[in-house]
């Protein structure tokens, strides 16, 4: 019986699928130690990473570095170096179910002497219990552990694991690294599929720059423009066509990673250090990355108190004022007011006086008894505290000479003298110093004095 449908035609042979498209970035994965682009602090002749690979001793390591710097690949060269059984998990999808199979797996391999490395991509984006689990199987050497993570480990990898493990730091490839990828994929391009490819100047400076030390990254840009340019029926990438067809890529940014942490403490130096050049570089890099302007500008105001101080107080006040402006311009108007804040404190005298009187204070109070408020420094509201005497032969500063009441003390009773707070010479705290010093002279000549008849 035929076929409802079947009109008598032979029929089709089955279209043959076409092969996957292979990413660049993947298709370009090194192969061999000599391969990677970079890293040459781990692997060059005598460093430690190669000296590992040709030892031919795997140990567990935790490989910390930006996206990009070859993390993975270092991984998976490892595994065919020692001819183990390689397992990846990503933190951000795997589980306790994908981590029993994993030592399953290596239970297997390890029935049939093979080694085995399991790699964690993300491991900082494991909770203890999970990175724990992976403890007994380290110590038995089951397995070789290999984590990769854009986080500090110091912050973000349980100390047990962490002990347990080499720690490797990858930096991001500088633009020169960058360049000699771009022409290692512009070459294979050229060989694959597309001879006449070119690449200008222009060009090739705003791919390397928009990569920001991501060989992934470049590889993966690099790719679309190939494709944008042969949608326009051109084999030429220029700096025009990057600006077409690149999305705009943020720059390396976390806010609340370790990115995140390392440029602001970047601004707050520059601030410090007197370089508004720096401090508005770090403010734009961190706006150019996606840092919530609020938040900066709480962090200026912090500067405000914390650098200047009383050398120059409308310091703070331009900083507030920044802040209020930026809430009622938005971006990218209030931006500049944040600005403004940061070059002024940078260029502003600096003192940290008050911020190391206020802690020196919190830590002498921290560690005291709770001292009585001495009896004349006491409020007296009512009859039967001034009769407790209450009050009782408080000296009206008003009233005394140059409005001080020289020889007065305000600290409980007992408790030693102290100078916490020490103006410096820089700024208004200079007429500060002068006049402390001056009011000091007068406490030591009334101290001199003979005491009044109603002391």
């Amino acid at each position: 019986m035929t076929d409802l449908f079947d009109d008598g035609a032979p029929p089709a042979t089955p279209a043959v699928a076409p092969p996957p498209h292979v990413p660049l970035a993947e298709a370009m994965r090194p192969r061999t130690l000599d391969e990677i682009v970079g890293q040459r602090h781990l692997l060059g002749p005598g460093k430690p990473l190669r000296l590992a690979f040709q030892a031919g001793k795997p140990h567990s390591m935790i490989l910390w570095g930006p996206p990009g710097s070859g993390k993975t690949t270092l991984a998976r060269l490892m595994a065919d170096a020692f001819r183990a059984e390689f397992i990846a998990l990503s933190a951000v999808l795997a589980g306790v179910k994908e981590i029993r199979e994993a030592v399953a797996r290596a239970q297997a391999a390890a029935a049939q002497g093979r080694a085995t490395i399991v790699f964690v991509d993300e491991v900082h984006r494991f909770n203890k219990a999970q990175q724990d689990a992976f403890l007994p199987f380290v110590e038995q050497g089951l397995f070789t552990f290999v984590g990769a993570t854009t986080e500090n480990p110091s912050f973000e990898v349980n100390s047990a694991l962490l002990s347990r493990a080499a720690v490797y730091v990858l930096a991001g490839l500088a633009p020169e690294e960058l360049g000699a990828l771009l022409d290692r994929a512009l070459s294979r391009l050229r060989a694959r599929a597309i001879p006449g490819l070119e690449l200008d100047a222009q060009a090739r400076e705003r791919i390397i720059g928009l990569a920001d030390g991501d060989a992934r990254r470049l590889l993966n840009l690099f790719e679309i423009l190939e494709t944008a340019a042969a949608s326009e029926g051109t084999r030429r990438i220029d700096g025009a066509l990057v600006e077409r067809a690149a999305a705009r890529s943020l720059r390396r940014f976390d806010k609340g990673g370790e990115a995140f942490y390392d440029q602001i403490s970047a601004l707050h130096k520059s601030v410090r250090g007197s370089d508004p050049d720096a401090a508005l570089y770090w403010l734009a890099r961190m706006l150019d990355g996606g840092a919530d302007p609020q938040y900066l500008g709480r962090r200026i105001v912090r500067m405000a108190t914390e650098d200047v101080g009383l050398a120059d107080p409308r310091a703070l006040e331009l900083a507030l004022a920044a802040c209020a402006t930026y809430e009622r311009l938005g971006t990218p108007e209030g931006e500049l007011a944040l600005a403004q804040a940061a070059v002024y404190l940078a260029c502003a005298p600096k003192s940290n006086a008050i911020y190391v009187a206020y802690n020196a204070a919190r830590a002498f109070v921290a560690g005291d008894e709770s001292r009585p408020v001495p009896p004349h420094l006491r409020n007296a509201p009512t009859r039967l505290m001034k009769e407790l005497g209450y009050g009782r032969q408080y000296r009206y500063a008003h009233d005394e000479p140059e409005a001080y009441a020289a020889g007065e003390r305000y600290l409980p009773d007992g408790m030693p003298r102290v100078e916490w707070y020490r103006p410096t010479e820089r700024g208004l705290e200079a007429r500060i110093a002068e006049k402390l010093a001056h009011l000091r002279e007068l406490d030591r000549k009334a101290s001199k004095k003979p005491p009044r008849e109603d002391e």
